[in-house]
């Protein structure tokens, strides 16, 4: 029986399709943080004093300390990177979901879709409570969980 196949020695599709998951989150949070790095002009200002909610004051507190926007900068665009290239290839797949996830809650916070904050969350639709982000959020946990990248990817080769 190879890796591709369940107990049954059919093709083992819930772990086919956890794959195909993780390296399209991998690749959606790659993407994003390439345009960030290669628009000299991109910087996390306008998303961050376009906060709304109980934490709109932290956020905009960040975006009005040039060094702590810097740091803020680099680290999005970076993190993007680092988590899509771990996601897509299979390496340290957990550790990527983890920094997902928490780079995910501080997008979502920052602009929650709540009843009557309004705020750039609306600009990509109408939502409430669930948007884009909460659902990636979400899913990058039941990867986290399901692991898959100890059969399908790097991970793969330091299993135990």
């Amino acid at each position: 029986m190879n890796d591709l196949q369940n107990n049954n020695g059919k093709l083992n599709w819930k772990l086919i399709s956890m794959t195909v998951l993780r390296i399209a989150i991998g690749w959606h949070f790659l993407y994003e943080g390439m345009l960030k790095i290669t628009n000299p002009d991109w910087s996390a200002a306008y998303f961050l004093n376009g906060a709304v909610g109980p934490f709109a004051s932290l956020f905009k507190g960040m975006a009005a300390h040039s060094g702590m926007l810097g740091t803020i900068d680099f680290l999005n665009e970076w993190g993007l990177v680092a988590i899509g290239m771990s996601l897509i290839i299979g390496l340290f797949s957990r550790w990527a979901c983890l920094g997902g996830i928490v780079l995910l809650g501080l997008y979502y916070f920052a602009n929650p879709p709540f009843i009557g904050l309004g705020g750039a969350s609306t600009l990509e639709g109408n939502y409430l409570i669930v948007n884009k982000n909460l659902i990636e959020l979400i899913a990058l946990w039941v990867l986290f969980l399901f692991n898959d990248s100890k059969v399908f990817g790097i991970d793969r080769f330091f299993r135990k």
